[in-house]
């Protein structure tokens, strides 16, 4: 767990071609759950709504342009926790799920949190060593965006 106020990431869908493809962050090693996959996102700021977080952490960590992504709709897929190590009681991590809004991949560049940033079909994800959380949560993830893909 990371940021008082809680934690928020962004699930952001493209498509490439007729495939389903999510922004995926290779997390450097020194970072928290380091050397495995996720998706963008961070600690939230007091003053910030789960989606402001996740959105500001991509943007930081992907240098994406805000303006060419929809966020759709968001959900808790980790938590509440009891206080422990100095973090308030009912901590979350809130996936946010977003899509590009012309429905191809943006262009990103990694900072120095990604050893890599790359789109993976979505069918290919339990293929990479992703984060223990984000591994646990992705069942429910998938029933979120199947409307979407």
């Amino acid at each position: 767990m990371w940021g008082r106020y809680g934690a928020a990431g962004l699930f952001l869908l493209a498509q490439d071609g007729t495939h389903p493809v999510v922004l995926m962050q290779h997390r450097a090693a020194w970072t928290n759950f380091g050397d495995t996959w996720g998706i963008p996102g961070g600690a939230r700021d007091l003053h910030e709504s789960v989606e402001e977080a996740a959105v500001r952490e991509t943007v930081e960590e992907c240098a994406i342009d805000p303006q060419h992504i929809e966020v759709v709709g968001s959900e808790v897929t980790s938590g509440p926790f009891e206080a422990a190590a100095g973090l308030p009681g009912g901590w979350t991590y809130t996936t946010v799920i977003a899509r590009t809004k012309h429905e191809k991949t943006l262009s990103t560049t990694a900072n120095e949190e990604s050893y890599e940033l790359r789109w993976v079909p979505v069918a290919e994800l339990e293929n990479l060593p992703l984060i223990a959380p984000f591994r646990q949560a992705l069942p429910r993830i998938r029933e979120m965006i199947e409307p979407l893909i």
